[in-house]
């Protein structure tokens, strides 16, 4: 099996549905916007782009089972499990700010082996696969070399329905905007992960992520020589809900800063 190749062809799937997001979003109206929960809203947009990635994916490897965010598919405990979240930045989606993006992530028995992440406006495609490197519009990127927290800038996420940790997530935030070059929150977890893989964030963390979130951009810093953990420095960041990204210079000190606050 060719890691490479389902890649390629699932970039072309991914890269035409981004398109049909980009032209859907200037007569995108407020009756088409659905509340699935506190702040969390999908659009038809949303629902159809999942349904035609996961068309799409089947043909290109069938038999395989799916973790959507939207639903429109299931998994079974296949061998092969694609993870979609197909609009990342739904609230940017909506309020036509920028970024928003599709992510992708291809896991064998659990471990990732592909992952893509488009951000549609800019027309970037970051993606990496088992056996080889990390890739931007076909160019290798790397993570940052800055070595210190201090030197860093780093991109988090607001929590939108999870309160429970908000005073210590809080306390995080005034640190690093006094210890740091400062902190940005774009809203879209992929889109971080994907800055952190190429070198423009030194550093990423998030809590209340679900898997369709973190799966694809995690795979991709890893490939581009970050590390990649949940806030306790283990590896249960897909699915349990919290995930720092870095290079490898500051992983450390990151981490021990957030697990001072956080846990």
């Amino acid at each position: 099996m060719s890691y490479e190749k389902i890649c390629s062809e699932s970039i072309i799937l991914i890269k035409n549905t981004g398109e049909f997001i980009r032209n859907q979003k200037d007569i995108l109206s407020e009756k088409s916007v659905e509340v699935k929960g506190l702040h969390n809203y999908v659009t038809y947009v949303d629902k159809t782009a999942e349904k035609m990635l996961v068309d799409g994916l089947r043909k290109i490897l069938p038999n395989s089972g799916f973790i959507t965010e939207e639903e429109t598919a299931s998994h079974k405990n296949e061998e092969f499990i694609w993870v979609i979240d197909p609009l990342d930045g739904t609230t940017n989606y909506i309020h036509g700010l920028p970024p928003f993006a599709i992510s992708v992530a291809l896991m064998q028995n659990n471990k990732t082996v592909i992952g893509i992440i488009y951000e549609i406006m800019l027309d970037e495609c970051f993606y990496a696969f088992e056996g080889g490197s990390a890739y931007l519009n076909g160019k290798q990127i790397n993570v940052s070399k800055t070595e210190k927290v201090n030197n860093s800038l780093i991109a988090t996420g607001f929590p939108y329905y999870n309160y429970a940790r908000i005073k210590p997530f809080l306390s995080t935030l005034e640190f690093f905007m006094k210890n740091s070059h400062g902190i940005r929150r774009i809203g879209s977890a992929a889109t971080d992960l994907a800055y952190v893989a190429c070198g423009r964030f030194d550093s990423f963390y998030e809590y209340s992520l679900s898997p369709w979130d973190v799966a694809a951009g995690a795979f991709i810093v890893e490939k581009a020589g970050g590390k990649v953990s949940d806030f306790s420095g283990g590896n249960n960041y897909i699915f349990g809900k919290e995930i720092i990204a870095t290079n490898n210079n500051i992983y450390d000190e990151f981490l021990k800063i957030v697990v001072s606050f956080m846990n």
